[in-house]
């Protein structure tokens, strides 16, 4: 923490939900309108509580249009980093349009323009020339050390984020691939115009296999989906690989994360489905060297489905109920 704090730069990447399956809109553009009806879905982490790291919130709320073969969406995230110390909010619109291929094959090309806002906390930051070789920080008498560094004039910082994504699928299995941060915004608190401080574009590249286990006259209601999630952004990179297993109104999943060469977390889930609802909790046990002092991640999730719960079967000729 100290390195971060005394570095004359910071960079950091976009939240990542271990429950990406209950968070659709923050993966893919594309998935606006997967739900062919108006759906909503709410989410909560909480990543590495015993070192109030960071606390992630964002809802959405998606509809699709079957006469303009189209899905239209709204998203709202909230993001606070390190106590308090950065905080991200996000509202955007999203846009969807639906191509078909033969019988099965199906095509969705996604957009998504985003209003951002982060605001720093100067004064929770910590800089290396408060610190003291004895007392830290502070003095024996409880003050805080004075910095030397310059407070930036401005530290609210507004800007444009755009986003774009593709999605195929049939009924066996589905790819996506999103592409985020396309026009690179400036995050700086600083006007230094380096480039280099523009935030990365993100790249996630997603899939996964249906396995029905039983049918209905509907939908499948039973079945087993593995996955793998790639995001790359900047530097950074983390693979997630693992399975999920929707048995009617019960489903649990498992996953493990590596980040870059590091292992990183094992991820359980669990949940249920009742009506027009699904509600999901996972854990995200850290099998790297921070295991002892994390807290690990908790994280749920909320979705519901506005519309007629079970639609005609002909909507559902695809492999996306584990995003449902």
């Amino acid at each position: 923490m100290l390195c971060i704090f005394a570095s004359f730069s910071l960079k950091a990447q976009d939240p990542v939900y271990s429950q990406f399956y209950n968070a659709p809109l923050q993966l893919n553009p594309a998935f606006t309108g997967a739900a062919y009806g108006s759906f909503v879905a709410v989410n909560y982490r909480n990543q590495w509580p015993d070192l109030k790291a960071y606390e992630t919130y964002s809802v959405s709320f998606d509809h699709y249009f079957p006469k303009l073969n189209s899905g239209f969406g709204l998203v709202a995230l909230s993001d606070d980093s390190g106590d308090g110390t950065l905080k991200t909010t996000r509202f955007g619109g999203l846009y969807s349009y639906e191509l078909k291929f033969g019988k099965d094959i199906q095509m969705k090309i996604g957009a998504e323009a985003n209003i951002v806002q982060l605001r720093l906390d100067w004064d929770r930051l910590v800089f290396l020339d408060q610190l003291d070789r004895r007392y830290g920080a502070t003095t024996p008498g409880g003050s805080t050390i004075p910095s030397q560094e310059i407070r930036p004039t401005n530290l609210s910082r507004r800007y444009i984020d755009i986003s774009t994504g593709l999605l195929l699928y049939n009924p066996q299995f589905y790819v996506g691939l999103s592409l985020k941060h396309l026009n690179t915004p400036d995050q700086s608190f600083i006007d230094d115009n380096i480039a280099e401080d523009n935030l990365n574009i993100r790249m996630s590249l997603h899939g996964g296999y249906q396995i029905p286990l039983d049918y209905n006259k509907r939908k499948v209601s039973s079945f087993i989906t593995p996955n793998v999630l790639l995001v790359r952004q900047g530097d950074f990179s983390q693979i997630n690989v693992g399975a999920y297993v929707g048995l009617e109104s019960f489903f649990f999943g498992a996953w493990y994360r590596h980040a870059g060469s590091n292992a990183d977390a094992l991820i359980a889930s669990t949940g249920v489905k009742f009506g027009k609802f699904k509600l999901g909790y996972s854990y995200d046990y850290t099998v790297s060297e921070l295991s002892n002092g994390t807290g690990g991640s908790h994280e749920f999730g909320l979705t519901m489905h506005l519309d007629d719960v079970y639609p005609k079967a002909s909507k559902y000729n695809d492999c996306l109920s584990l995003f449902r």
